[in-house]
């Protein structure tokens, strides 16, 4: 432990640099208090024995200064040693930011036990900012637990409704667009009728990786809307944007290659409705996500494994 002492009277300050090297430690020796500081700040101490009384700036400035520099979160015991012990120079020294305050003379074995009960304290400290650095990885793992889906790893519905949620509230601020892909897997109970629920569970993880990886911009996200329903979020997106990603998205899937004996393509193909709307007063959330899940409804009844965007005519 590096102990930094400051004393103006220099058979003090030998003394008690002499007293920490018999405690096993290692004494830094300065003599004002513009040397204190300097060592302060190259050295890193883990302790200041500071005398309030010195030749330039007194202690309790002293350590005013080396609370200023201090790292952000660090922590240094400050120790006062001064012949003034009245209750008012006590009531400075812990405002100027020091933990405790000694009368000078003070005995070796007093000074010992002062500098072993601070080490108690920043050991303490440390065990516990260990512990909330510990506990803040492990909230933002619950965080990032309760925000996936639990088959398939990417966001899941509530992780949805929040994002869609925030992004409609901020195109209204913005008046800016949003677009919302509804994607259904086409014939999904009959390839977990043929391969069975575990190869289903694989097909699912499968597409949601792929839905996913077709993701080029950071807003852009993908979530597990419900059961083979996934939802795609595209923020400052309009309609001719959206169609492109959602083609973009269709085409990823057939190229997978997912045998599936249920579908007349022979392979696991999705199906997407798409909505497109500028939120304000009168446009509602919930009204755009009905939308995109009538043009998918109107998908799969074309065929499947194919795109359509809402369409009030077709669709109202």
């Amino acid at each position: 432990m590096k102990i930094l002492i400051v004393e103006d009277v220099r058979t003090t300050l030998q003394l008690i640099s002499a007293q920490i090297k018999e405690f096993g430690w290692q004494p830094i020796a300065v003599d004002d208090g513009e040397k204190a500081i300097t060592a302060f700040h190259n050295e890193q101490p883990d302790l200041v024995l500071l005398d309030v009384v010195l030749p330039d700036i007194d202690g309790f400035e002293v350590a005013r200064q080396i609370r200023a520099i201090e790292k952000p979160g660090a922590w240094t015991p400050i120790i006062f040693l001064s012949s003034r012990n009245s209750d008012q120079d006590i009531e400075r020294g812990i405002s100027a930011g020091g933990d405790d305050y000694l009368s000078k003379p003070t005995s070796q074995a007093v000074l010992s036990a002062k500098i072993r009960a601070m080490q108690r304290i920043v050991q303490m400290r440390t065990s516990l900012v260990v512990l909330a650095r510990e506990l803040d990885a492990a909230n933002h793992e619950l965080k990032r637990l309760s925000a996936s889906d639990g088959l398939t790893g990417i966001a899941n519905r509530r992780f949805f409704d929040d994002y869609l949620s925030r992004e409609w509230r901020r195109a209204r601020r913005e008046e800016s667009v949003i677009s919302l892909l509804m994607c259904d897997v086409d014939h999904f109970k009959s390839f977990n009728d043929t391969y069975g629920h575990q190869a289903g569970d694989d097909c699912l993880r499968r597409i949601a990786i792929s839905l996913s990886d077709t993701m080029e911009r950071a807003p852009d996200i993908v979530a597990r809307y419900g059961g083979e329903e996934f939802a795609i979020i595209l923020p400052q997106t309009p309609r001719a944007g959206a169609q492109l990603v959602a083609e973009r998205v269709r085409l990823a899937i057939e190229a997978l290659n997912l045998p599936h004996a249920g579908s007349p393509q022979a392979i696991a193909t999705i199906s997407i409705g798409l909505a497109t709307m500028w939120p304000n007063n009168q446009n509602m959330m919930q009204c755009m996500i009905q939308n995109a899940d009538r043009a998918l409804y109107r998908a799969k009844s074309l065929g499947r494994n194919a795109v359509c965007y809402y369409d009030a005519e077709l669709d109202g």
